[in-house]
């Protein structure tokens, strides 16, 4: 039988066999091709090369011992303003709407033209919890959390724009076409729960984020590697219920039988990793119909957890149904869970204090539930959870079609925050000069966030490689970064 004749018949089995498994399957799907490369073996300290990798969602041993076990992502796509929100400055509060003091082309990126006059806070700060942590006022939910969490102060980036900026938060490179973070993970880690995908992408009704699919993309990684979207609205997945019922012994022995004609097939066309992957894909669809239902049912919730979250709120209600089904994933085993929101929603030109308080209103209170639900049903310890955007805001206002009254892109510092997973919470990093321009002291670069976030989970960022062409690639990039130790408890 040719290839062609065999790949039919596969087509015509489900057809005939549920067409639920199909449908499901496609939820998994890769989008891209992958060409030919080889793994360096994930198995602790005795890493090499391997001839031909074994590419499967398989749990895989850690490099030592981890303070995570997963990953829940809150992506803030955009640039939200760390002056307003995390950072405050009060020599800014005090220049507000004089001339910046310095050289107007070290503000970044703006047309000099643009540029108008310094703006202080738009938002009261006050400090919180035992730690005396700043935040301000339009995150009052997060803020009574703020011995949970460890503010970075001192992020910064190599790119002003949002393009450029997103593939290297996601990915650590400025250009499209390589795995992120989620993709990694997945690749060196595996995952717990083999009825569920590894690695789930969450993005909002009002759209995609800025970017779309490359945000969580495998790129050059197996595909198996790749994010799995998540439907906002409506059923997560589609088909997970075939739309004919069988007896269940029928169809466990149809998925036995074609269990046993994959393995034919494969063993006929060994060292395929694309074909492996698209097997190990399928396979996952026809599990996923037996146990994604239940995990994918927030009904079974209490409203007293509902309402932790915002659910049936006005504003809060769709952010906090994907943050409760975020924890309903983790729980069962999911690896990486990604939460995004529309667009770039954060992106505040013009403004910004209606800008930000209306992203607040819509992500303060699910966020903070997220956090107490975790941390009640003791799996905060073991879940790193992380909130921030691709760069931060300018202390100048940018001119726009209404005047001055937002922030342009800063790449030169930003704020993200961690929380769970072995952070020492409570903890403020970093420092930024008085206008919260540029990082003074203790910066943390992207490769640093990554390497960090990789050592949480128990990865060596170095040992964690894929090879192409000859080459070594790394999330981490060839310059080592280091590992932000002091922000780990």
């Amino acid at each position: 039988m040719n290839q062609r004749s065999a790949q039919s018949t596969r087509r015509d089995f489900f057809a005939r066999t549920s067409d639920g498994v199909l449908g499901a399957a496609l939820a998994h799907l890769f989008t891209q091709d992958f060409f030919d490369g080889q793994v360096l073996a994930n198995e602790g300290p005795e890493l090499g090369p391997q001839t031909h990798g074994v590419y499967d969602l398989k749990p895989k041993p850690a490099h030592h011992a981890c303070k995570a076990t997963s990953v829940i992502q809150l992506f803030m796509n955009g640039g939200p303003s760390q002056m307003d929100l995390f950072d405050p400055k009060p020599v800014l509060d005090r220049m507000d709407g004089q001339p910046y003091p310095g050289n107007v082309e070290q503000i970044g990126n703006q047309d000099t033209d643009d540029i108008g006059v310094m703006m202080g806070a738009r938002y009261p700060f006050a400090r919180h919890g035992e730690s005396g942590m700043w935040m301000s006022n339009v995150l009052p939910q997060t803020a009574k959390l703020a011995d949970e969490i460890c503010l970075i102060n001192s992020m910064w980036t190599d790119h002003p724009n949002h393009d450029n900026a997103l593939y290297k938060i996601h990915s650590g490179r400025l250009f499209m076409g390589y795995p992120t973070l989620g993709s990694w993970t997945v690749y060196g880690l595996g995952t717990e729960n083999q009825n569920l995908p590894a690695y789930v992408v969450l993005t909002d009704p009002l759209g995609t984020p800025k970017n779309g699919t490359r945000n969580w993309t495998a790129g050059f990684l197996p595909p198996v590697y790749q994010g799995t979207r998540f439907r906002p609205t409506g059923s997560p997945i589609l088909n997970l219920k075939p739309t004919t019922e069988m007896p269940a012994a029928v169809t466990q022995s149809a998925r036995q039988l074609l269990q046993q004609l994959d393995e034919i097939h494969r063993q006929q066309r060994p060292y395929q990793p694309q074909l492996d992957a698209r097997l190990e894909s399928y396979r996952l669809a026809g599990r996923m119909q037996l146990t994604a239902n239940e995990a994918l049912d927030t009904h079974q919730e209490t409203r007293a957890t509902e309402a932790m979250y915002g659910i049936n709120e006005k504003w809060t209600d769709s952010f906090g149904r994907r943050c409760l089904l975020a924890r309903r994933l983790v729980e069962r085993g999911v690896r990486f869970v990604q939460i995004f929101l529309e667009e770039q929603p954060w992106d505040s030109h013009a403004d910004l204090e209606a800008n930000h308080r209306g992203v607040c209103q819509r992500t303060d209170k699910p966020v903070a539930g997220l956090l107490r639900d975790l941390a009640q049903r003791g799996l905060l310890d073991s879940t790193l959870v992380i909130w921030g955007g691709e760069f931060g805001r300018t202390p100048t206002t940018q001119k726009s079609a209404d005047g001055f009254s937002g922030r342009d892109h800063n790449m030169q510092a930003f704020t993200s925050w961690m929380a769970g997973g072995g952070i020492k919470g409570g903890t403020t990093y970093g420092k930024t000069d008085d206008f919260g321009h540029a990082v003074v002291e203790d910066p943390v670069s992207v490769h640093d966030f990554h390497a960090t976030i990789l050592h949480l989970l128990g990865l060596d960022h170095q040992q964690l490689c894929f090879t192409r062409s000859g080459l070594e690639e790394r999330l981490t990039g060839v310059e080592p970064p280091r590992v932000v130790r002091e922000i780990i408890a």
